[in-house]
């Protein structure tokens, strides 16, 4: 293959200076064959299985980047949900098998382990019931664990019970760290339609359609993205949209060869690329100042659906383009904590609970980082669980709840996690009750639209 210099130079820029990189290299192992009656037994399987796929990860990850000049940021793993792992073990508390992968994960370098999962969209095993109890200890006394429960799906509708749990759960999960500012809950995700292959935490887990083991991958370019369309402010909507869909196939490549390339190193085969922006709390590395450069004066002001929607769909066309495997999530992420722009709109008053609300009808992944006064109740948070789940299952796309309600913070306290989870300004909560609704029970049915058989 010819590269030319042109080629060359706006490759070394994006990575130089717009902060193009790829945010995650993902092993996803199967630990279907790590089962036993005594939990010690199959926490020990655990930890013996990831150490020895996962054993290179790290230190492939780490040639490569230096090897192509592109940044790598993370190395990560996701395992079979631990549900299912567990379900043949003697024991009812799962923290054991938590702290195997949190063991594991240190062992071998990476950042983080997804995986500490259940899928209860239309009922629970018992399984899925000893690992639901057990997420708030476990999210405690683990530093690198991250757990995900997915509470329905298009074709199973919202499983209720498992909403009202999962509202519990948050909050439990708040207080046991809560001298941490509540950082467990950071690791906790509540899906719908939750997806198998998806790289990013903390809602990663290796799904049970997936192979032995497998590379997925997630690029992120947001700054790439700004750049671009800092050159074509004098374009129309459309030269916007092709301008994206362009930047977007540039970027996909780069995760492409990334992704080839480890894949081959470690022997095992590739999956997919996530064409996500995911954005970080630097200056210059933010999706809420994509759509202000598009022409809002803030990211949350009128406009804020459409611009997201476009830039969505532009992202995913380039990226079709570019790679055969896209899976993931693949859309444009809005954790508020973790982009500036978005901190920022918040400070200003311009973004809403509600705002984000409608913002992840049309993007990924739903209301992402968000900080939640420590008061707000179980049945609260599990009503807006119970609204993203909804959206995601009558639009047929995944949704997805990270909440955090802070002990002890309120609306316009702020509140610190570090690195790439940022910080987050406290947002308002409504104070009406769903107490009702919620202790209904039972299950939501899914819609009409899940009859494609």
């Amino acid at each position: 293959m010819l590269f030319n210099t042109d080629d060359i130079l706006e490759t070394t820029r994006m990575i130089t200076q717009n902060k193009l990189d790829v945010r995650t290299i993902t092993m996803g192992i199967s630990l279907r064959d790590c089962g036993h009656p005594d939990i010690k037994v199959t926490a020990q399987k655990i930890y013996d299985k990831i150490c020895r796929k996962a054993e290179h990860l790290v230190k492939t990850g780490e040639d490569i980047e230096v090897e192509l000049g592109v940044p790598i940021i993370n190395k990560r793993i996701s395992v079979t949900p631990i549900s299912m792992v567990g379900e043949s073990c003697d024991s009812s508390d799962y923290v054991p098998l938590a702290q195997a992968l949190d063991n594991a994960g240190k062992q071998v370098g990476v950042n983080f382990i997804g995986g500490f999962s259940a899928l209860v969209d239309k009922g629970y095993t018992k399984g899925d019931r000893n690992l639901i109890a057990s997420i708030p200890e476990a999210l405690a006394v683990t530093d690198i664990v991250c757990s995900s429960v997915s509470v329905g799906s298009t074709k199973c509708g919202i499983n209720m019970d498992a909403v009202k749990q999962m509202g519990e759960v948050v909050k439990a999960a708040a207080e046991r760290t809560a001298d941490r500012d509540a950082i467990g809950c950071a690791k906790l995700v509540v899906f719908c339609n939750a997806v198998p292959d998806n790289p990013f935490m903390a809602g990663a887990f290796h799904g049970v359609t997936e192979p032995e083991s497998v590379i997925n991958v997630g690029v992120s370019g947001p700054g790439v993205v700004k750049y671009a369309l800092e050159q074509v402010r004098d374009g129309d909507i459309g030269m916007v949209a092709e301008t994206i869909k362009k930047t977007a196939f540039k970027i996909t490549r780069v995760g492409q060869l990334v992704a080839q390339e480890a894949a081959r190193r470690l022997n095992t085969q590739f999956g997919i690329i996530d064409l996500s922006l995911a954005p970080t709390p630097a200056i210059g590395d933010s999706v809420a100042h994509i759509l202000e450069e598009i022409g809002l004066e803030s990211c949350g002001g009128p406009g804020t659906t459409a611009t997201l929607a476009m830039l969505n769909d532009a992202v995913k066309k380039g990226g079709l383009m570019a790679s055969s495997y896209v899976g993931g999530l693949s859309g444009a992420f809005i954790p508020v904590s973790e982009d500036a722009g978005m901190i920022a709109a918040v400070e200003r008053g311009a973004l809403s609970l509600e705002k984000l609300e409608a913002m992840t009808c049309v993007c990924s992944v739903g209301l992402d980082m968000i900080a939640i006064p420590g008061d707000t109740t179980a049945a609260t948070i599990s009503a807006i669980i119970a609204d993203e789940a909804a959206i995601g299952m009558i639009n047929n796309k995944t949704t997805a709840v990270r909440l955090i309600p802070v002990p002890d913070k309120d609306v316009g306290d702020r509140v610190e996690f570090g690195g790439l989870l940022g910080y987050a300004p406290v947002l308002g909560v409504k104070k009406f009750s769903a107490e009702k609704f919620i202790n209904r029970g039972g299950r939501i049915p899914a819609p009409v639209r899940s009859l494609t058989n």
